[in-house]
């Protein structure tokens, strides 16, 4: 016989939910949304590590020493500290996100429903979900021309058909992807602690072909391109946000990963491992192999498909190929298709499965690109640039959402004290519709960070805008909760 009311136990700290008919059968719940169960929370540090690792190690991550010093004026050894130093800051988010969903075994857009309200919870979901389908079409173009270069290298036919080969390896990379999340998160998790080792020792191995063909002293010693004798303060604390505001979606649904770790200590200790130091040394990497290039192959080449492309050898563009469309795909699948798959879901969850989620997906990240595949198949022209979009506009947008990281950590750690309704997260009775004290604190930040960019005089709130974003945004919603009075601790469900 079916419980009536759902139970709450605890479990080592661990809460599980024995969900009864007044959450099966709430239009907010399907079983993929569900809280995961503590049996199911197998995922120790040392996967939280692989995680990071197989999400750290790809393209855009090896570009990221090259944007700095290309885009925002800083120099070589500036730029890779500015990249130390926000995936140190960017842990702060990171750790604490983490916590409620470890705890409670909830995904992203659940726990926003405590923060925005049962329905308010879609609208910053939906703005994540697009943050990560732009990340998904990009990273899907990358590896697409991975198999494109991988199929020529082993099919001398192949190789004429250009741009057409490139879209097909896109159509192929992208079904993979799919097909690799529908799996579900155990298939991530046996992924991702698979192609960690494998990404390693890609690094090694690239680093060994270079570092003979490139001088460091010289490198470290090439001059910022910015304004003679300008203070450095500016332009590095416009690149520290923009490489914070590379994690900084991670930074809020962090939850979806993790709802599976084991315990607090396994999530906090693996994200240390696992985050700043990959991403400080395979950014290190792509500054060096995009000095030595030159010597490598005679031009000047700033991501390694290209770069490996021009290797004379077929058998080691092949390998190179296929260990960069493992590494692809392990950053792809985890970084930018789980959190639209649960945020498309949250929206009718009774309606959208995950399966739906991720062909929505799917979808959107393909609609995208479409400006981009056209150009490849050569029924457009256009000078519009997939390093455009990737340096401005998907950079930009992410330090946008620095106020939603700030209102989750005051939500749960100042108001919630730690304590959320499990079962009243699923229901429409316990939490408000529509949260307006975080659309508030959500809104007054985003704001003032657009306005600034027409202002000489702000244009320091625009440059630190995660930073500024992220404070503001926690403060107002502290100050909102508290004018109204609301509990910090909401009663339990029994």
């Amino acid at each position: 016989m079916q419980q009536i009311r759902s139970q709450v136990t605890e479990r080592d700290g661990l809460f599980e939910l024995e969900a009864g008919s007044d959450v099966l059968d709430s239009p907010r719940y399907n079983h993929d949304m569900a809280p995961t169960k503590v049996r199911e929370r197998t995922w120790n540090k040392w996967h939280i590590t692989a995680l990071w690792v197989g999400m750290a190690i790809c393209v855009p991550t090896y570009t990221l020493g090259g944007v700095l010093t290309a885009y925002f004026g800083l120099s070589v050894g500036e730029a890779l500290l500015a990249i130390l130093f926000a995936n140190v800051i960017v842990l702060i988010p990171l750790t604490l996100n983490a916590f409620p969903g470890t705890k409670y075994g909830i995904p992203f857009p659940v726990l926003l429903r405590s923060s925005f309200g049962i329905l308010g919870s879609n609208v910053p979901c939906l703005i994540r979900a697009l943050v990560a389908c732009g990340w998904f079409g990009i990273q899907t173009m990358f590896g697409g021309l991975a198999i494109h270069l991988f199929l020529g290298s082993v099919f001398e036919g192949w190789k004429s058909l250009g741009g057409t080969g490139e879209v097909i390896g896109f159509m192929v990379f992208w079904a993979l992807n799919l097909w690799v999340v529908i799996r579900g998160a155990e298939s991530i998790k046996w992924l991702e602690t698979l192609s960690a080792p494998l990404l390693v020792a890609v690094g090694i191995g690239l680093l060994v072909w270079a570092m003979p063909n490139v001088s460091m002293t010289e490198l470290l010693a090439i001059p910022p391109k910015r304004p003679e004798g300008a203070s450095v303060v500016s332009y590095f604390a416009a690149g520290l946000t923009a490489m914070v505001g590379f994690w900084a979606t991670l930074s809020l649904n962090i939850p979806d990963f993790s709802r599976y770790a084991k315990s607090q200590k396994d999530q906090i200790v693996g994200q240390i491992i696992g985050l700043p130091l990959t991403m400080f040394l395979f950014a290190s990497l792509g500054v060096i192999m995009t000095a030595a290039s030159v010597k490598l192959v005679g031009v000047t080449v700033a991501d390694p498909v290209t770069l490996i492309g021009h290797i004379q050898s077929p058998v080691w563009v092949a390998v190179a190929m296929a260990l960069i469309i493992i590494a692809t795909l392990s950053t792809n699948t985890a970084a930018n298709i789980v959190s639209p798959t649960n945020d498309f879901q949250n929206i009718a969850p009774k309606v959208i499965n995950r399966t739906k989620a991720v062909l929505l997906t799917g979808l959107v990240g393909l609609v995208l690109m479409a400006h981009e595949l056209l150009k490849k198949l050569g029924l457009i022209v256009s000078d519009v640039s997939l390093e455009t979009v990737y340096s401005n506009w998907l950079l930009g947008y992410s330090s946008l959402l620095g106020p939603i990281a700030g209102i989750m950590v005051v939500d749960y750690f100042l108001i919630k004290k730690q304590q959320l309704d499990l079962a009243g997260l699923y229901r429409d009775d316990v939490y408000p519709a529509w949260n307006w004290a975080g659309f508030v604190a959500f809104g007054v930040p985003v704001v003032l960070t657009l306005l600034s960019l027409g202002s000489d005089a702000f244009s320091w709130f625009y440059s630190y805008g995660w930073f500024t974003g992220s404070a503001l945004g926690g403060i107002i919603y502290y100050g909102l909760c508290v004018m109204r009075a609301q509990p910090s601790v909401v009663k339990s469900a029994v």
